[in-house]
């Protein structure tokens, strides 16, 4: 959900032409508003991934997984840009949920 929502608002602000991002920048897909969208997009599936999650439903697992590797490889295709520390954390948000979605739904054995 957190990344989800960091996600949503960096995509807003791709897509408003804020002064978040600088000026003249390059993009690995296309400008900043296809970048943006995508972002936003992105976001949204992270955030129906973790309503699911709340739920209980594999659904929410399953994409959930899949949404937060999008997610890390996104944040570290824009560390080169001009927030590098944010594109971090949220890559480090985007592990730590990989891991918590592997590891706290396997059984224990004992």
């Amino acid at each position: 959900m957190i990344v989800g929502t960091l996600n949503f608002f960096y995509g807003i602000a791709a897509v408003a032409n804020s002064s978040f991002y600088g000026a003249g920048e390059r993009y690995v897909f296309s400008g900043l508003h296809t970048w943006g969208w995508i972002t936003i997009v992105l976001a949204a599936i992270q955030v129906t991934a973790a309503l699911s999650l709340f739920a209980g439903n594999i659904y929410g697992r399953v994409i959930g997984v899949i949404a937060a590797t999008i997610g890390a490889i996104e944040a570290l295709a824009n560390v080169g840009g001009p927030h590098p520390w944010w594109s971090l954390g949220v890559f480090a948000v985007c592990l730590w949920v990989i891991h918590g979605i592997w590891v706290l739904g396997t059984t224990e054995r004992t």
